[in-house]
């Protein structure tokens, strides 16, 4: 570390978001957590952060930037929209010569792998509102990071990590699944944001798998998701007519049974379901 960077000797975080009239909006999602106890712990979790570039989403009056400074990060890349913020960060950056660079703009605007160097890990408290939408886009790349260190509501975080026949797995935990290793690793209470949420949030690990679980499409692996999830009471031989091609055959082509329900299947199952869509819809098209 950089002997003359020394987050700890900053102003209080509280005392910099008054100085700067950074107040939580709700449209941005934005909870901000000033315990320095939680945030050290979420970036000693993405340990090592010495020899890669770590992406921060959202870093708000730069509370979580200020712990990954303080475990060793020598380069931090944090995306902010919201112009408040950015004078805050400004003086982190000043303190921190040549290891902080911001970023001005929205985050689901911008691939974070053309900002930066690899190694790359991503380590964010995520806007709750844009959270999943912000891990679809990442996915479609994710094996340009080491990993992601991420924190969500607790609801959304359970389904990153259902397993098959429980009440938690669906789309989502499929696809992520199907290209990484998601691990919950601890909660962190409303009582610790400001302003408290309504909802617990939890911190995962998503370590993105050497290749895919399974081979399939991404496009036609989301199609049949959103089929058989879209009804995930009814049999598959009922969910999946609104693919537009005969169920049986997608079925009996994948080695399914048509009783079987979405929530049944395994991701390498549904990877076997996509590849029948996909042989089936050739063999129309011709």
């Amino acid at each position: 570390m950089i002997a003359h960077c020394d987050p700890s000797a900053l102003p209080p975080l509280r005392e910099v978001a008054t100085r700067h009239g950074i107040a939580a909006k709700k449209a941005l999602g934005q909870n901000f957590l000033f315990d320095l106890n939680l945030t050290g712990r979420i970036a000693r979790a993405a340990l090592p952060l010495d020899s890669v570039t770590v992406i921060e989403i959202g870093p708000g009056p730069g509370g979580l930037t200020r712990a990954l400074l303080a475990a060793g990060a020598q380069r931090i890349v944090a995306i902010e929209r919201d112009e408040r913020c950015l004078s805050a960060l400004a003086e982190l950056a000043a303190a921190c010569p040549g290891r902080l660079d911001i970023v001005a703009g929205d985050a689901l605007a911008i691939d974070p792998v053309e900002l930066s160097a690899a190694p790359r890990k991503i380590v964010a408290n995520l806007p709750y509102n844009i959270a999943t939408r912000l891990l679809s886009l990442w996915l479609d790349r994710i094996r340009d990071y080491e990993s992601l260190v991420l924190m969500f509501q607790r609801e959304v975080a359970r389904r990153l990590v259902a397993a098959p026949r429980s009440r938690d797995y669906g789309r989502l935990s499929v696809l992520v699944q199907w290209l990484a290793e998601p691990r919950l690793l601890f909660d962190i209470p409303p009582a610790a944001f400001v302003p408290p949420p309504k909802v617990i949030s939890s911190v995962v690990m998503i370590r993105p798998r050497p290749r895919a679980l399974a081979p399939a499409a991404r496009s036609l692996l989301e199609r049949v998701l959103a089929a058989a999830f879209g009804q995930r009471r009814k049999m598959l031989r009922t969910s999946l007519k609104t693919l537009g091609v005969p169920p049986e055959d997608l079925l009996e082509r994948a080695g399914l049974p048509g009783t079987a329900r979405a929530e049944e299947l395994s991701v390498a199952e549904f990877c076997a379901l996509a590849r029948a869509f996909a042989a089936i819809s050739r063999r129309i098209d011709d």
